[in-house]
Parts: structure tokens; sequence; C-alpha cells
């Protein structure tokens, strides 16, 4: 497996393994990887003759409250599961390689970036957007791989990539998460043992929305007060930041079961203790 730290190098090395005919697949990272991520390298890994695996904490995708200073990193570590799950190389470049001092462009999708996640953290998806575009500029891949469990993003870069004519392929992967159904992330890092047995909460309560809907309550503002409660009664929930039944490809809000949506978007973010967790359902809409 090979490291390459700078963007020009990485553009050559892609562009030389295109013209060999070689299918480059990447899974875009902030690093501290875990089993959701080892999931999407092993899928490029059997889909893909080339893997790349991008490392990079991006600082314009962090609101000033938010956690950029302390989020976990541990680069020899994530270079050991990256080679063992698959990868061929990591693109590993330093905040001045990607944003020189006088940068100052920025893609953002419109709308879709305003809602859910976006309303709690203004330009977090300006960020994303932005850093996700030039690495597709830099790497070239053919397929990039993304989890269900960001799903908002999931959804803009899908969008920006139509939108912008970008000709990268979007691979959506399922959420991979623990026994007890807890959806695994970076993050969980943060929590403590006891806020750890908690957080599962956050999954519960969105399987009950589930099965609230499945059992014939068409009313989604009662399941939404059911799903509330229970988040509520959690004395580790410190703060719910949304709970929204969405359009699973526009993300407007359904507020009532009907067949206008094939597939419903159950989607939450809350707080446990000092940590944002975010997770999502998507639901059939077969009733």
């Amino acid at each position: 497996m090979e490291i390459i730290k700078k963007s020009k190098r990485m553009v050559s090395t892609s562009e030389l393994l295109k013209s060999k005919g070689e299918k480059i697949g990447l899974v875009p990272t902030m690093g501290y990887l875990h089993k959701g991520h080892i999931s999407l390298i092993k899928r490029a890994r059997a889909e893909c003759s080339k893997v790349f695996v991008s490392i990079f904490v991006n600082p314009i995708q962090f609101g000033p409250k938010d956690d950029f200073a302390r989020y976990p990193r541990n680069f020899k570590r994530d270079c050991s599961f990256s080679e063992k799950a698959g990868a061929d190389y990591i693109f590993f470049p330093s905040t001045d390689e990607m944003y020189e001092k006088d940068f100052k462009t920025f893609v953002e999708v419109q709308d879709l970036g305003n809602v859910m996640c976006g309303r709690a953290r203004p330009g977090h998806f300006r960020g994303v957007c932005t850093v996700v575009l030039k690495l597709f500029n830099i790497i070239r891949p053919n397929i990039a791989y993304f989890g269900q469990k960001d799903y908002q993003q999931l959804v803009i870069i899908r969008k920006m990539t139509k939108d912008l004519n970008v000709p990268v392929e979007i691979a959506e992967c399922p959420t991979v998460r623990e026994e007890d159904g807890l959806a695994v992330s970076s993050r969980n890092k943060y929590l403590s043992s006891d806020e750890r047995k908690n957080a599962v909460v956050l999954f519960q309560s969105l399987k009950l929305a589930e099965e609230l809907i499945i059992n014939g309550q068409k009313n989604l503002e009662i399941v939404r007060k059911a799903a509330l409660e229970k988040l509520e009664s959690n004395p580790f929930v410190s703060k719910i930041d949304y709970f929204d039944f969405r359009d699973k490809d526009m993300l407007y809000e359904i507020e009532r079961i009907d067949q206008k949506a094939a597939r419903i978007l159950i989607a939450s973010a809350i707080w446990i203790g000092e940590t944002r967790l975010i997770d999502n359902i998507l639901l059939e809409n077969n009733f």
C-alpha cells in the first residue's frame, strides 16, 4: 500500500492507472477508521481494481463550536486497517495542501443542506461538498463509496455530482451497527461507559417509529411524539436536534403516510452528554 501526500502526485498516479484501464474506487474518510469504513473499503475492493482511501479531517465543515480540535486521529492505525481491508493507496494531504492561503471557492447544494443536520450546523454541507469535489478532482475515481448512516450527506453529494456533471458513480452502502443496534461512528469514542450503554436509545426510537408506521399509524406527528417521549425519558439524552420524516431523494418533509414517497427516511440527531450522534432508517412505503 502506498501513501501519497501531494495532490499533483495523486493526480498523476490516478491518471496513469486509468490509462492502463484500472477501475478506481474511492472511500473518502476523516480517519479514525471503524467497521463502517472497513465495509466500504471491502466493497470497493470487490468492485474495483484499485482502491484509494482518503484521510483528511476537513476543517471547513466544522463550525466554531464543533469538535475539530478533538476529533479522533490515529494515522498509523488507519493505515493498518486500510491495508488489511484491501486498500492500494492512501491519500493523506495536509490542510495547507488542500486549502492554500488564498483559497476562496466553495460548493453548495441549495435547500438540501439547510434542513436536518444543516439546520443545526450552518455551513457544514458547504464544507463537505467543497472537500468532496476537490477529492474527486484530485483522485478521479470511477466510483466513490458512502455510507447510509450519513444519509443527508449521501443525498447532497449525489445531487452535487449530478448537477455538476462529475463523472463519478456514487455507491450507497448500508449502515454498519454494533450488536445492540448503535450505528458505528468515530464519535462513539467520546462516550463514557454509561453514555455508550444509553446511546442505543437513538436506534430504539427510530425502530419505535418504524414499528408504529408498519402497524398502521399514518399520522406522523403521533409517531414523532412517541419517539420523542422515548428519547426525552432517557436521562443521558441532553438535547434533541431533530426527529424527522423525509423523502429519501429530495429530503422534503413528509407529514402523513401516503403514496407520494416510495421510501421514507426516518432520521434523528441527538446529543448524549457532549456527543452528537445521528442515525436513520429507510422505510418502504408499502402500506
